[in-house]
Order: C-alpha cells, then structure tokens, then sequence
C-alpha cells in the first residue's frame, strides 16, 4: 500500500480505547510524542465495562484522572452473596486497599469521556479518529505502520520509533504478527441489562450475587439511579428483550424490576485469548489484543491499564537511552512474563466466578452455598476473597 507519509511520532498507538488512551497520557506526561489510530469515527455509547478496581484507580491517578472519575461513579464497598429470598454473606472491601477500599462503578463510556479529554489536554493533535491500521511493521530501523481512512478512504504511513497495538479483543495487529494464542471457548452465556434502581432510597446501593438453582443472577449499582442486572443462561439468547430480561430477574430473585425503564440489553457467550509473548522487537500488544478474558469479574479493562502502566515507564527509559542493549531486553522480557502471568491469574479468577454461577440442582447448591459461606465468613479466608475479586 503506499501512502502519505505522516509525522513521525516516538510512539505510534493502535486503538484509541480505554487502553491506548491511558498509555497516551501516560507517554505524553513524560514528554514522549505519540499518536493514536482508532477506526471508530465516534466513540460507542454502549458500556459493558463498568468495574475499576482498586490496582486500577492507583493507576488512573498518576495520570491524573482517578478523583474526577471517583467523584462520578459509585463506590461498592460491599458485595452481599444471596439465595432463594435468603442472605448468605457479605462480603466487605475495606481491607482490600487502605488507599481505594472498594470497587468503582461507572459506566465505560463515562470512564472514555474522561480519559480522553485527560488526552487532549495534553495534546490536541494526539487522536486520529475514522483510521484503520491495517499493519505495524518492525523494519530494524523503527516502526512502519500502514493505515487507511476507513472507511476505503486515503491510505496513511507513518513512521515511528515504538508501535503499540491496543486494537481490542478482535485485533487485526494480533493475527498478523503471528504469534501463537492459546483460544479458550466457554460454554457459558449470559443476558445483562441496565434498568432503575428500585433500591429503596436511603439503603447503600452495594452488588449482590444471587445463587440460584437456574444461575448466578448478579447486580451491580451504578450512577444516576440505575441498576446492572447480569443472568446466566442456559443459551445465548438470540434475540433479547428487555422484558423477557425483567421476568427472569424477577423469577429468580424476586426483585420487581420495570422493563420501560431498560436502557441497555446485550447477550453475550464467554471465550478466552492468551497471546504467548507480548513483545514482539519493536512493538507490543496490550490491553484486550494480548488477553481476552471472561467479562465475568469484570477484570478485562482493568488489565490493560496495568499493562500500559508497567510497560510506560520501560518506553521512556528506552528512548531516553537510560537502559539500552541486554538490559532493555532483560526488562522487556521481566515486563513480559509479569503482565501474562497476571492474565493468566485473571482468566482463573474469572473461570471461577462463571463456575459459582453455573445451575446447580437446589440440594447440591444449598450443600455448596453453606461451604462458600462458612469460608468466607472465615475471617482470613474472607479478606483473601475479598483481594482476590478486587485484583490484589
């Protein structure tokens, strides 16, 4: 493909989600120059994320972020565990972290908003919208990357020192580097949707998980009076309603949910993508493009912005030329083996959680909600729980 040659920045940036604009701020604070790809002329209005964890938030804070998005989303310090109309435990974050003690709910596309205004403030020009990379080539001298104004638009090259591909979960940049990915297909499925909160007022908005017989049915409270609601199913639902949604809520918890009031529906199946090595000479994968993991747990998100706050700092020591030659490698290997390893911590966490929440014949799940009580009410037991879910 040729194309016109743009400037060339120190770090070139595949995908302009939550995670490669975090690494951008992170990049641009210590005044390395970066530009950012992202095909998507808009950003989406559909948020299936919502959790920022407490490792996260420490992140989000050095770029400068943390409190603004603390001060819009709701704090869940506590996680109740019910089943059939009867509360088994609670489950409390305060020890989890002295400095964030529990889990943040805000809807992705409120934590984009933030983020990328973080971005621009920085640098105006760092963000290309409407951009399709196509590839991001390690020549030996630095980094080519073809692209396209998408749709079928101008062709683009660009030169840069350093090419991070962030492209997501269907990474093109991922397929064509050929590395080898160990692929994971669940067979669990589920329905979530978003719908006022018909919490009494005055009662802390915290998450509860419902052990049913027929599945898990979690609930998390978010800004602006509105509940997420996520079933288990027994298939992924084809063409989902916000009032079949409602009445199996409302079947398996009892809670009166209004389907007027639904403001997102989506149906989704659960897979796994571990990538084998994250860097690859001059460019690395992070973020969604190196592990994809069960949004059950709600960890996805919140990897990738550990990846771009490990991998940051080892960028601006190399083009500062303060580690160089074995040392760089050494460190890029350490880096590594670090953020898989996490990965992999994370995709057992989340296989977990999507065992607790599989159909269980009642006996057999009255049997294992009395053991999964007994444990967590144990007190160290309970607090190594309660690190666990929060990413620690």
């Amino acid at each position: 493909m040729s194309g016109k040659q743009q400037p060339t920045p120190d770090v070139l940036i595949a995908g302009g989600g939550p995670v490669g604009i975090f690494l951008g701020i992170l990049l641009l604070q210590a005044g390395v120059s970066v530009r950012i790809l992202e095909q998507r002329q808009v950003r989406s209005g559909h948020s299936r994320a919502i959790g920022i964890h407490p490792p996260a938030l420490q992140a989000l804070a050095s770029a400068g972020v943390a409190d603004q998005l603390i001060a819009e989303g709701i704090q869940i310090r506590h996680g109740q565990a019910r089943s059939q109309g009867q509360p088994l435990t609670t489950l409390s974050f305060a020890d989890a972290s002295p400095t964030y003690p529990f889990v943040l709910a805000l809807p992705q596309c409120r934590t984009d908003d933030i983020l990328e205004r973080r971005l621009l403030e920085l640098d105006p020009n760092a963000l290309m919208r409407g951009v399709r990379v196509h590839s991001m080539h390690d020549d030996g001298a630095g980094v080519l990357v073809r692209a396209e104004r998408s749709p079928g638009g101008d062709a683009f090259e660009f030169r840069a020192r350093l090419g991070i591909a962030a492209d997501g979960a269907k990474s093109v940049l991922r397929n064509r580097t050929g590395v080898a990915v160990r692929r994971t297909d669940y067979p669990d499925t589920y329905l979530m949707g978003d719908f006022a909160d018909p919490a009494p007022r005055g009662r802390e908005r915290q998450a509860v998980l419902y052990l049913e017989p027929d599945g898990i049915v979690e609930s998390f409270p978010l800004p602006d009076g509105i509940r997420r609601w996520v079933v288990r199913t027994r298939a992924l639902v084809q063409e989902p309603t916000a009032t079949g949604l409602a009445a199996e809520i409302g079947h398996r918890t009892g809670v009166a949910v209004d389907p007027d009031t639904n403001t997102m529906l989506s149906a989704f199946n659960v897979r796994s993508r571990l990538v084998t090595q994250m860097i690859h000479g001059r460019t690395a994968l992070i973020g969604d493009a190196a592990h994809e993991i069960s949004p059950i747990g709600g960890q996805g998100m919140n990897l990738g912005w550990l990846d771009a706050a490990d991998l940051a700092p080892l960028i601006v020591a190399s083009l500062h030329g303060a580690i160089t030659g074995p040392a760089r490698a050494r460190a890029l290997a350490a880096f590594d083996r670090r953020r898989r390893r996490a990965a992999v911590v994370a995709a057992r966490q989340a296989h977990l959680n999507m065992m607790l929440g599989r159909p269980l014949p009642a006996g057999a799940l009255a049997a294992r909600n009395r053991v999964l009580t007994a444990a967590i009410n144990a007190g160290p037991i309970g607090g190594l729980v309660a690190k666990r879910f929060t990413m620690h």
